[in-house]
């Protein structure tokens, strides 16, 4: 919870009750919310009738749990229509996606991460084919364990990887870079190539590649990925969709 003096208790309240279940990324009962946020079961059961009353949390009548709500599916919704970035990358991210028949992510940096640095998926687009992690529009993830989240840190300002630099990384797979040293590393690498590589870094048999997404100041803005089955992106194939990714990253920068 906030600790800033010049916050409003009861709105930090509601809000911390909010980055909770989005956080969690399931339904949670009081008791739950009560012990993940050190508030007393009063204090919750009326935050959540209050947000639950203005449409922004729901009720699963069969658990007694509770969940966002459509109200802020659908501020989040008229967000997303009215940001340049989406509206300009949409095409040419469609257009890679249908070329390879492969998932395509546009991702940004959670500039409110806690404990390691993360991802915010902002856009993306499906192919036919069936991936078994695919996160959704919205979601909030690791970086060092993705193409897309290693390039947005690569390129990001060095006062967001210093803030995090020394912290405990989770582990995802065996090849999940988790040592500093190594990751510093592997950041300075993409800084050079110009591209990200997810070599089953966050799941065994994916592979991901990605690009920076650069802003009309010259600052990286976002990061473009396509995502597939190792089986799938080797070889002469997968020098293809790097050279694709980029020229695609490239073309939606030439637009902003």
């Amino acid at each position: 919870m906030s600790n800033d003096k010049d916050s409003i208790q009861s709105i930090a309240r509601a809000l911390d009750i909010l980055l909770l279940l989005h956080q969690e990324d399931k339904e949670m009962g009081v008791t739950q919310i009560s012990s993940a946020l050190g508030m007393y079961k009063s204090t919750v059961c009326r935050t959540l009738a209050t947000l639950e009353n203005k449409g922004f949390v729901q009720q699963n009548t069969e658990t007694g749990k509770y969940w966002m709500g459509l109200k802020l599916y659908s501020l989040g919704m008229q967000m997303r229509r009215k940001m340049p970035l989406q509206n300009i990358a949409a095409p040419l991210a469609r257009a890679l996606s249908e070329k390879f028949n492969e998932v395509v992510h546009i991702a940004v940096l959670d500039p409110h991460a806690e404990n390691f640095p993360k991802q915010i998926i902002i856009d993306k687009f499906e192919s036919q084919q069936v991936l078994s992690f695919t996160p959704g529009i919205g979601s909030a993830s690791a970086c060092h364990g993705s193409a897309v989240g290693k390039c947005l840190l690569a390129f990001s300002e060095p006062e967001y990887l210093v803030k995090f630099q020394g912290c405990p990384l989770p582990v995802f797979t065996g090849k999940t870079i988790i040592d500093w040293p190594a990751l510093l590393r592997e950041l300075a690498a993409i800084r050079e190539k110009g591209y990200a590589l997810d070599d089953e870094e966050l799941e065994l048999g994916l592979t991901c590649i990605a690009a920076p997404i650069v802003g009309r100041d010259h600052a990286v803005v976002a990061a473009l990925s396509l995502s597939g089955p190792t089986s799938r992106l080797q070889g002469d194939r997968c020098q293809e969709i790097i050279q694709q990714v980029r020229k695609t990253a490239t073309a939606i920068s030439a637009l902003l």
